[in-house]
């Protein structure tokens, strides 16, 4: 049915994602040592040793030059490293002096700041010395726990459990944006479905899923007008810092700290200099558990495991978020799902039925409703099968296949009853008066594209609806030639 989801998520990389802003926006960011440091580390190997190659000449150099760097063996490697190079505007491309040839300028911006980062020089990026040591600090299994916590709560909203899971406005518009979620009205209430993509992103593992909806969040701050430059910057910076590495706090001079004091401090960043757009985003970073903040207005937080090193997620995943397997699926349609976790439950929840529930196990059945009403939700069958796959039970995995083979074909069995009709909405064309009417009118329709169904014998076509306008002007342009 035209009617269900057919979509993949797509999450790009980091180097995808800064291909799209434009050369001026770049320029921006690549005043920050930080951001330079990031995408240097992200660039082919052979991408970085050019760069290094021309770190400290200030000349542009020739592609002739360039090109004679790169042995035929490695053609290959070369075009996709310059390439690279140039899609982020690191190398920019410059005529000569009387134009006898083209040549490469590594941006004097990028240059400047990278060689900061290598050499030093420049500002400290970030220090709470000044702050004094922190009478509320945490330890790493509570700062653990804690962006379990807040993460969890917004996968919750997305499955739509019971569980309380209430999430700001804002996250909730960018779930919807982001395409995750779909949101409905009946009988007056408001209600959220997941989507294909919302199902998907539950496939990812939970780096992944931070990466995704970090991607989604700046397209979501860009679609506002918000200015993308000060907010990277600070997404860039938190990637550099570390959980449980004692912070800067247990270094003041004329302090003293024991080494069990010193281990109770963690890496925390000032909130002093940040501009209105960043403490904004620092609340929503708040909200999804990638920091820790004692309350709104603390002038200290903590980066979380789940935003360190959020810049080298540089390739898709489509491993489960959930890393143990649970779950043991026979043939008679049972699913047992060995977890005490809600979120677990919930996600089951979204194809299966619940039959008993138990403190560290649950039974479910895979029904033709169940697994009916999940695609209509977008969810497809293969979906179905690979969340069970990637989360088998060790038992299970013992299996040669892991899912039944008639347990697989019954899934998809089911889901393909909601495809055997295909509902297109047309124009009926009749009562023509010639058969060579009938016939042009028919041709001109195919030639379009346009023509859904035809009888030649009845006279009768069907052509989109979308086209019927067009359809009808020549319709009336060729009966005034005729003259019929």
């Amino acid at each position: 049915m035209n009617g269900i989801e057919r979509v993949k998520l797509e999450c790009k990389s980091l180097h995808q994602y800064l291909c799209t802003l434009p050369q001026a926006l770049l320029e921006s960011l690549y005043e920050h040592p930080a951001t330079c440091t990031v995408v240097f580390r992200e660039l082919p190997q052979l991408a970085k040793y050019y760069v290094m190659r021309v770190l400290f000449v200030d000349k542009p150099i020739t592609k002739v030059a360039v090109t004679s760097w790169a042995t035929n063996e490695a053609r290959s490697e070369h075009t996709e490293a310059v390439a690279a190079l140039c899609d982020l505007h690191v190398w920019n491309e410059v005529i000569l002096p009387g134009g006898v040839s083209s040549a490469y300028s590594l941006s004097f911006t990028f240059r400047k700041n990278l060689q900061k980062t290598l050499i030093g020089g420049g500002e400290s990026w970030s220090s709470t010395a000044h702050l004094g040591p922190d009478k509320h600090a945490k330890d790493v299994a509570e700062l653990d726990k804690y962006a379990t916590e807040r993460w969890e709560a917004l996968l919750h909203f997305l499955v739509g459990s019971a569980s309380n899971s209430a999430i700001s406005q804002d996250l909730q518009d960018l779930l919807v944006q982001s395409g995750l979620i779909r949101v409905g009205e009946e009988d007056g209430r408001r209600y959220t479905n997941i989507t294909a993509k919302g199902f998907q992103f539950l496939l990812l593992d939970s780096g992944s899923q931070v990466w995704f909806f970090v991607l989604e969040y700046l397209n979501w701050v860009r679609d506002r007008g918000m200015n993308l430059v000060p907010i990277l910057r600070f997404i860039f910076e938190l990637s550099f810092s570390s959980v449980g590495k004692v912070s800067k706090v247990c270094s003041l001079p004329n302090v003293t700290w024991s080494q069990s004091t010193k281990a109770k401090f963690l890496q925390d960043l000032p909130t002093d200099g940040k501009d209105d757009r960043v403490l904004q985003c620092l609340q929503h970073f708040r909200e999804m558990g990638l920091v820790m903040q004692r309350k709104r207005t603390s002038r200290r937080f903590y980066p979380t495991r789940l935003v360190i090193n959020i810049a080298s997620r540089m390739q898709n995943s489509s491993s489960s978020a959930l890393s143990t397997g649970f779950i043991i699926a026979e043939t008679n349609y049972r699913i047992y799902a060995y977890t005490n976790s809600e979120l677990q439950y919930a996600i089951l929840a979204l194809f299966c039925e619940m039959l008993y529930r138990f403190p560290n196990v649950c039974v479910l059945q895979l029904t033709r409703e169940s697994v009916q009403t999940a695609v209509v939700n977008g969810i497809t069958a293969d979906q179905i099968l690979h969340f069970i796959r990637a989360n088998a039970h060790p038992d299970m995995l013992k299996n040669d296949p892991v899912i039944a083979p008639t347990l697989a074909d019954q899934v998809r069995l089911w889901a393909m009853e909601r495809d055997r009709l295909t509902f297109q909405e047309g124009v009926l064309y009749n009562q023509f008066l010639a058969q060579h009417d009938f016939e042009v009118l028919r041709n001109y329709a195919r030639e379009l594209g346009a023509l859904v169904w035809e009888n030649a014998a009845k006279r009768n076509m069907i052509v989109t609806k979308d086209a019927h306008d067009q359809v009808k002007r020549y319709w009336k342009r060729y009966k005034k030639e005729s003259g019929t």
